[in-house]
């Protein structure tokens, strides 16, 4: 059974974390490489963004996080998803992420971590091969 349409990427802001401009960014170079791009808007809780990402049958959620509450907010998505029976949905995120803590995220099952610096067109291209790859 394959999936056909444009992928799908829920974009949120979860936490207290105010500053949404980076994460307006992403959410528009991933909607203008063609993707559907839903963006949940500031302050969403955890079950919010994955209550959003199952209703809007995604198959990414981007999480921008400046707050320095990446542990918490990132394994708590994770948690819901594998609760939801929903870990087909690739966690993917962005923001001030110290290096030390990319590892352990990415143990727990974050996809992929892009830290400041990271291009629009990087963040693209790596949904597009990553999100979901076309098979060979």
């Amino acid at each position: 059974m394959g999936v056909t349409g444009p992928i799908r990427v829920v974009v949120a802001k979860p936490g207290l974390d105010g500053h949404d401009r980076g994460a307006k960014v992403i959410a528009r170079a991933l909607r203008d490489a063609g993707m559907e791009v839903i963006y949940t808007g500031l302050h969403q809780t955890p079950e919010q963004i994955v209550d959003t990402a199952i209703q809007e049958d995604a198959d990414a959620i981007g999480l921008s996080i400046l707050s320095g509450a990446h542990m918490t907010l990132f394994t708590k998505v994770l948690e819901l998803l594998r609760e939801r029976e929903a870990e087909d949905i690739k966690v993917f995120g962005g923001g001030i992420i110290p290096e030390d803590d990319i590892a352990p995220l990415k143990e727990q099952g974050v996809a992929e971590i892009f830290t400041p610096g990271a291009t629009t067109a990087s963040i693209v291209e790596w949904v597009q091969k990553n999100v979901r790859p076309v098979a060979a």
